[in-house]
């Protein structure tokens, strides 16, 4: 099944990369790895069963999911020993990015074991590649946690990165987690939401987190598939962007406040330019009057 100018190599662990969705996206070698190594670990053993049915490929199944990931890495590294070459898939995607099989590529280097990955589908870089972000640099932060408090508190932690932000969620979370995104990251901080990255109901939208929020909670279909979130880098301090991104903060304060107080509090709510904050507050109140 494989080319004669890429043989298998043994002993060794292939990481291999799986389509996300659609099955045109596993690549030639990929299928000759899947198809000429003696053994696969693989996240849930039935859905990769329907990928090397797909393409034909006998090779012996084994289980490696988080609970078991130490002695499925033992497993690996005694058939390692025993000369085989060992493939590592997860559901789908590229292993060990947000699923288990980061200990198991650890081991199989710490027994002295080559690992080869074979690139292919990453539903991290798919999303990246299609949302436009000005920042070249990004984060990638994978789930947040499940409870708003805490990821309310998360969102806060990451709100001034100069990254952009990659999350992955659960579809029953998403809703929940987009308005938390707006109020903790503001309303008006540019995002992409993208669903079911190269399957059949592929959505890919791009606005402000608070738009993108009223929109999933508004369409139930939005609310199903795997879904990616990249949220824009912070805006820079002192442009027109980063003023207007204090704005929520404040104008309450100028409406109560003398302009010198309100400014002075802004900045130590907020961690912002003085000065900056001191021309938004004057073109505000230049806006209000007019």
């Amino acid at each position: 099944m494989h080319h004669e100018s890429n043989p298998i190599e043994r002993p060794a662990l292939y990481v291999v990369a799986t389509p996300i969705g659609n099955l045109g996206d596993l690549t030639a070698r990929s299928r000759d790895v899947l198809a000429g190594v003696d053994c696969i670990a693989a996240e849930d053993t039935r859905v990769t069963g329907q990928l090397l049915k797909h393409i034909g490929s006998s090779a012996k199944l084994i289980s490696l999911r988080e609970h078991n990931e130490r002695e499925a890495a033992q497993a690996v590294i005694t058939r390692l020993l025993a000369g085989q070459a060992v493939a590592q898939v997860s559901d789908a995607g590229t292993p060990a990015i947000s699923d288990p099989g980061a200990r198991l590529v650890a081991e199989v280097h710490a027994a002295g074991f080559k690992v080869i990955p074979i690139p292919g589908a990453s539903a991290l870089l798919s999303a990246l590649a299609a949302a436009g972000m000005r920042s070249p640099r990004f984060y990638f932060h994978g789930f947040p946690e499940a409870k708003t408090t805490a990821r309310c508190k998360e969102f806060t932690a990451l709100a001034n990165l100069p990254h952009s932000i990659v999350f992955f969620e659960a579809p029953h979370r998403i809703e929940e987690c987009l308005l938390d995104m707006a109020q903790t990251f503001g309303a008006e901080r540019i995002a992409v939401v993208a669903r079911e990255l190269t399957k059949t109901f592929e959505t890919i939208r791009r606005g402000p987190l608070g738009e993108l929020a009223a929109w999933v909670a508004s369409d139930t279909n939005q609310r199903r598939g795997e879904l990616v979130v990249v949220v824009e880098c912070a805006p820079e301090r002192g442009d027109d962007a980063g003023d207007a991104a204090f704005d929520s903060v404040l104008q309450p304060l100028l409406a109560a406040l003398p302009l010198k107080q309100a400014v002075q509090l802004a900045a130590e709510i907020c961690g912002g330019n003085r000065n900056a904050l001191y021309q938004r507050a004057l073109q505000l109140r230049k806006d209000t009057q007019d």
